[in-house]
C-alpha cells in the first residue's frame, strides 16, 4: 500500500508556484520582486518584475522548468509561519519585497490583523554547499535562515531557502511522493499591470501547468493541440462570423451574416423555451439615468467598468447600461400585482456594455457589448423551489441540444460563516438555500454544496459544463436576490391585504450569447448540426447545363426554409467538392445529368461522410426533421 498523500490539485499548483518563484531569484534574478500567485485551471502562475539586467524570455521557460524539478529533489520541507500582519512588513524589508507591502495594506484595510508566510526548509548544509546561484541569492537566505533560527522557528541546523507571504495550504514536502514534478511543466510569458492598474509598470507573468503526473499532462497537451485546431478566433476569421474593426472599439464585434444566423437561432430557440413556461419578453434602451444604478448599487460595483454619457445639461448623467436587471425593476414596479400574479417572469435578450480593460479583451471570451438572454422572475420565498426547478428543466433541455448533459456538474454556492457579509435575515436565506437545493435534488441535478462562493444577495447555482474535448465552462447560472426588491421597494399585496416583498431570481440560460457562441464555436469545431449551421446545404453543379435545374433546386429549399446556396465557381467538381468541405457544410449536394433526369439529388453529408441519392422531396423532408428535431 502506498504512503502517497493524495492532495488536492489546487493545493499541488499552489506549491509548484512557490518551487518556481524560488528557481527565479535562485538561476535569473535574486532581487526579483514578486506579486500574486494563484492556482488557476490547468496549472499557476506568478507575476513578478525582474531587475532591469536580466534579460528573460519565452526560450528560458524550459530550462527553468528544469530548475524547479532538481529544486524539488532537495527534497524541501513546506513550513507554515503565522505572526502579526504588523511584522509582515519587517519579514518584506528583510527580503526586499517592496510589492508585499502592497498586499499588506490591503489586508489591513480589511481589518485583518494576523498574515501567514510559507518558508521552504532543508538541512543547513544544502544551503552551504551551494555552487553556481546567482550573486546575492545566498547571502539573502543566509541572512533569512538566521533571523528565523534567532526567533525559534527553525533550528540552527536548518536553513530558508525561499519564503512568500501566503495562506496556504501546500504540500508537507517535496518528495517524489507527494510531488511528481513530471506532471509540470512552464507553458508561456504575458504582460499582467499589478493590481490591475495600468498606472503600474508592466509585470511578467509565467504561466506553468501541473497535473498529478505525467500521463495527465500529456493527455492535457494533446487536447491542447485539438484546442488550437478550433480556436474560435481563427475560424471565426475564416467563416466570417463576426469583424473587430479600430475604427469602432475593441471589444465592440460585429456581427457578419453567419454570425447573425446562429444568434437568430439561438434566440429564437430561447424565445420558445421560456414562452412555454409562462414568460414575457421585455425591452430596455441602452442608456439610463446615472440615479438608476446608483439606487441598484451597479455605480458603487462596477466604476470604471462603467460608460459614462454627458447629457447636454451638467446635471445629465447617463450609463451605458451594465446590467438589465434595473431596467426590469423599474417595469415590475410601474404595475400592481396581488400574490395571485405571482411569480411575474420577465425575459429580455439584451445588449449591455462593460469597458473591460484592454488587455483583457480576446476574441469573443471578453467583449465590451455583452448580449445576455437575460430572465428575472419574482415571486415568493414559498415559490422559489418550484420556479427553479422549472428554469433547471429550460437550461437541460437547452444544453440537450447541442450535446452537453452528459458530463456536468452543478455548484450550489451558499454563504459562508461570516454571517455579516451578506444581507437579510437568516430565516430567508435558510429557505432560499432550502429551495435551491432541494430543487437540485428533485431535478437529478449533480450539485456540490460550496461554502462561501453565495452572492452578498443571495445563494446561486452555477451550471459547469463540458465542451467536446473536456474543456470545463461556467455558462448557465440561477441567483436569488434580496436585494434589488428592497433596493427598489418592490412590493406584491398578499393575502391579509398587506405589501410584501418579493424575492427576484435572476436567470440565464446560454449566459452572454457572445461567450456561449465562442464555446459553441470551438465545441463543433465548426462543423454544426443542421440547426446551427449558416448554410445547411450546398449545390454543386458539375457543368454550366446543369446551373438551371441548381438554380430550382435553390429556389425550393429556400422555400423549405432552409439555408442553401449554389456554387458558381466554375470549378472542377473536386475543387468544388474540398471547398464545401472546408466550409463544414453539413450537405453538399452533387447534380449533373441523372440527377435531373430523376429529379434526385446526390448527397454527401459532411459529418457521417456518407454518400447516397434521394428524391428531392425526401432530402427536403430529411433536412427538415433534423431542422426540428435538433437533431445532433
Amino acid at each position: 500500500m502506498s504512503d502517497k498523500i493524495l492532495y488536492p490539485i489546487d493545493t499541488l499548483r499552489h506549491s509548484f508556484a512557490h518551487l518556481l518563484a524560488q528557481a527565479v531569484q535562485r538561476t535569473v534574478d535574486p532581487l526579483v520582486q514578486l506579486w500574486t500567485w494563484p492556482s488557476i485551471e490547468y496549472g499557476f502562475y506568478y507575476d513578478m518584475h525582474f531587475s532591469e539586467w536580466v534579460e528573460f524570455g519565452e526560450k528560458d521557460l524550459k530550462n527553468l522548468t528544469k530548475q524547479m524539478r532538481q529544486i524539488a529533489n532537495e527534497p524541501q520541507t513546506y513550513l507554515r509561519y503565522d505572526c502579526a500582519l504588523s511584522h509582515g512588513y519587517e519579514i518584506n524589508s528583510l527580503t526586499d519585497q517592496k510589492f508585499k507591502d502592497e498586499l499588506l495594506d490591503k489586508f489591513k484595510a480589511k481589518g485583518e490583523t494576523e498574515i501567514s508566510y510559507y518558508l521552504n526548509v532543508v538541512p543547513a548544509a544544502v544551503l552551504d554547499n551551494m555552487r553556481n546561484m546567482q550573486d546575492g541569492y545566498i547571502e539573502l537566505y543566509r541572512k533569512v535562515s538566521a533571523f528565523f533560527v534567532a526567533n525559534g522557528t527553525i533550528t540552527d541546523d536548518q536553513a530558508v531557502l525561499f519564503l512568500d507571504l501566503c495562506a496556504g495550504p501546500h504540500i508537507a514536502w517535496t518528495t517524489k511522493e507527494d510531488l511528481d514534478t513530471n506532471g509540470m511543466k512552464l507553458e508561456k510569458l504575458a504582460g499582467a499591470y499589478r493590481q490591475a492598474d495600468d498606472t503600474n509598470p508592466m509585470m511578467t507573468r509565467i504561466y506553468g501547468l501541473a497535473f498529478e503526473n505525467k500521463e495527465t499532462l500529456k493527455a492535457h497537451e494533446q487536447m491542447m493541440v485539438e484546442a488550437k485546431k478550433r480556436d474560435h478566433r481563427i475560424l471565426g476569421e475564416q467563416m466570417k462570423l463576426f469583424t473587430i474593426s479600430p475604427l469602432v472599439w475593441a471589444g465592440m464585434p460585429l456581427l457578419q451574416p453567419n454570425w447573425m444566423v446562429l444568434r437568430d437561432e439561438i434566440i429564437k430557440y430561447l424565445r420558445q423555451l421560456h414562452k412555454a413556461k409562462g414568460y414575457q419578453q421585455v425591452w430596455t434602451p441602452h442608456l439610463a439615468k446615472e440615479d438608476l444604478y446608483i439606487t441598484s448599487g451597479h455605480a458603487e460595483k462596477f466604476g470604471d467598468e462603467l460608460f459614462r454619457v454627458k447629457g447636454k445639461d451638467e446635471n445629465d448623467n447617463f450609463f451605458m447600461k451594465p446590467m438589465n436587471c434595473p431596467h426590469h425593476m423599474q417595469i415590475y414596479a410601474d404595475n400592481q400585482f396581488s400574490y395571485r400574479d405571482m411569480p411575474v417572469r420577465y425575459f429580455e435578450p439584451g445588449t449591455v456594455y462593460r469597458d473591460e480593460k484592454k488587455w483583457q479583451l480576446s476574441g469573443l471570451t471578453r467583449v465590451r457589448s455583452i448580449t445576455q438572454d437575460d430572465g428575472h422572475l419574482f415571486c415568493r420565498v414559498s415559490q422559489l423551489k418550484e420556479e427553479v426547478a422549472s428554469i433547471v428543466q429550460i437550461i437541460k433541455e437547452f444544453y440537450s441540444t447541442v450535446g452537453m448533459v452528459e458530463d456536468y456538474w452543478v455548484s450550489l454556492s451558499v454563504r459562508g460563516d461570516d454571517k455579516d457579509l451578506y444581507i437579510w435575515a437568516d430565516d430567508v436565506w435558510e429557505a432560499a438555500e432550502t429551495a435551491l437545493h432541494e430543487a437540485a435534488e428533485s431535478e437529478n441535478l449533480p450539485y456540490r454544496r460550496v461554502e462561501g462562493e453565495a452572492a452578498f444577495y443571495g445563494p446561486k447555482l452555477d451550471f459547469m459544463f463540458k465542451d467536446a474535448i473536456g474543456r470545463e465552462r461556467q455558462l448557465a447560472t440561477i441567483q436569488a436576490d434580496f436585494n434589488l426588491p428592497e433596493r427598489f421597494d418592490l412590493s406584491y399585496i398578499n393575502e391579509q391585504g398587506e405589501k410584501e416583498r418579493p424575492v427576484v431570481i435572476h436567470r440565464a440560460v446560454s449566459g452572454s450569447l457572445e461567450r456561449f457562441m465562442w464555446v459553441m464555436i470551438e465545441h463543433f469545431a465548426w462543423a454544426f448540426p443542421v440547426r446551427l449551421a449558416p448554410t445547411q446545404v450546398i449545390i454543386l453543379p458539375v457543368a454550366e447545363a446543369f446551373y438551371d435545374y441548381a438554380k430550382s433546386l435553390e429556389k425550393e429549399f429556400l422555400w423549405a426554409d432552409l439555408r442553401c446556396k449554389v456554387d458558381r465557381s466554375n470549378e472542377s467538381l473536386n475543387k468544388m467538392v474540398r471547398n464545401a468541405e472546408k466550409s463544414k457544410i453539413p450537405y453538399i449536394l452533387v447534380v449533373w445529368e441523372q440527377e435531373v433526369k430523376d429529379m434526385s439529388v446526390s448527397v454527401r453529408e459532411f459529418r457521417s461522410k456518407e454518400q447516397y441519392t434521394l428524391p428531392v422531396g425526401e432530402f427536403v423532408a430529411k433536412v427538415s426533421k433534423e431542422y426540428e428535431e435538433r437533431a445532433l
